[in-house]
């Protein structure tokens, strides 16, 4: 659909001109976020750079459904509207905004709202013929962490900005904590290890019964151990806290929010290259993430507080864009992965 139709309504559109002589007026900003929940968390440093920037101006998300919760963690969002809600998607083009930022990467589709804006200016990636819909085009690169790849979206906007990522940067609304912590209450005296088992394709998956083979080693060791996913981890939750007494699972049981606030409460989070796994790192805790068909000089989180393992075999990775190919060889580089080694490097990371 992005392809065919995206490509003939970008052709429609003349190319865009802009200048920043407008820089000085800027009282409202609206952010196009499509996809996933990662790229929603590691959007949110920007739009924190960009709140600082112009701290009295009002921003305004549209995002898709499955990720706008996200936004709930970020106190400097004033809005979320809907990309797949039509009635929303309408009252996005038809606002007054100064600024409009499509942080898509590649389709074209988002770049078309953006333009049908008629904001004065307009900045996205120039990966594709949607570069000639902004006013401001912006290389994006494969081998640059996500979280940068967004702030290079600001370079029209702000001075160059660094931000410190050992921090956490979302925030759990504090009744969401207090409920948490009383649902953890019976665990609470030892350290938790998170697990999230799930994955947004079957390729990115580790499996159940090494997720229960770590679980189990972590409970002789002296933790507690919280599996979190959604309605479609629940069966793989189940079978991973079988039989132990220290663990239990919450998955398909708790928002997206009350997630986020379990993983506050946590020690460590275990998983596959995620939504879950940035949200872990957007809490500021450590995280041990297992990839194989992803890119992680891109998505893996950054700094001493958080380890990879990666077997990276010939044909990894092998993701670009968000598509992932057929695997031809059934994710061996996931498989590769060993329990053994899994629980040695999280009792490293717990030490440290």
């Amino acid at each position: 659909m992005d392809r065919i139709i995206g490509t003939l309504t970008t052709c429609v559109f003349q190319a865009a001109n802009g200048s920043n002589a407008l820089l000085d007026h800027i009282e409202r900003i609206l952010v196009i976020r499509p996809g996933g929940i990662g790229d929603a968390v590691l959007l949110i440093p920007a739009i924190a750079a960009l709140k600082k920037q112009y701290p009295q101006t009002v921003i305004h998300i549209l995002a898709e459904k499955r990720n706008s919760a996200i936004y709930s963690l970020c106190p400097d969002v004033n809005r979320v509207l809907h990309y797949d809600k039509l009635s929303q998607l309408l009252t996005a083009i038809r606002s007054d905004y100064d600024i409009v930022i499509d942080t898509e990467q590649w389709h074209r589709l988002s770049a078309v709202v953006a333009r049908m804006t008629r904001a004065p200016i307009l900045i996205g990636y120039a990966t594709n013929e949607r570069k000639k819909l902004f006013t401001h085009s912006v290389h994006y690169s494969h081998d640059d962490y996500e979280v940068d790849s967004f702030l290079q979206l600001l370079k029209p906007l702000v001075e160059p900005v660094s931000v410190d990522l050992e921090k956490p940067f979302l925030t759990v609304p504090a009744a969401t904590s207090d409920k948490i912590r009383l649902l953890l209450k019976p665990i609470k005296h030892k350290k938790i290890v998170a697990l999230f088992p799930g994955g947004s394709i079957e390729e990115r998956r580790w499996g159940s019964e090494q997720f229960h083979q770590v679980a189990k080693a972590l409970v002789q060791y002296g933790f507690s151990v919280v599996v979190v996913g959604g309605r479609d981890d629940y069966k793989a939750g189940v079978e991973i806290a079988a039989g132990l007494h220290e663990a239990v699972s919450l998955c398909g049981i708790l928002s997206l929010v009350e997630t986020a606030a379990v993983l506050k409460e946590a020690e460590l989070l275990v998983s596959g290259d995620s939504g879950i796994l940035h949200v872990g790192f957007g809490m500021g805790i450590k995280t041990l993430s297992l990839f194989g068909p992803g890119i992680e000089k891109k998505w893996a989180p950054r700094g001493q507080k958080h380890a990879v393992i990666n077997k990276k075999l010939d044909c990894s990775p092998c993701t670009k864009f968000g598509y992932t190919p057929k695997c031809k060889k059934n994710a061996e580089c996931m498989k590769q992965i060993t329990v053994d080694e899994v629980i040695a490097k999280v009792l490293e990371l717990a030490k440290g």
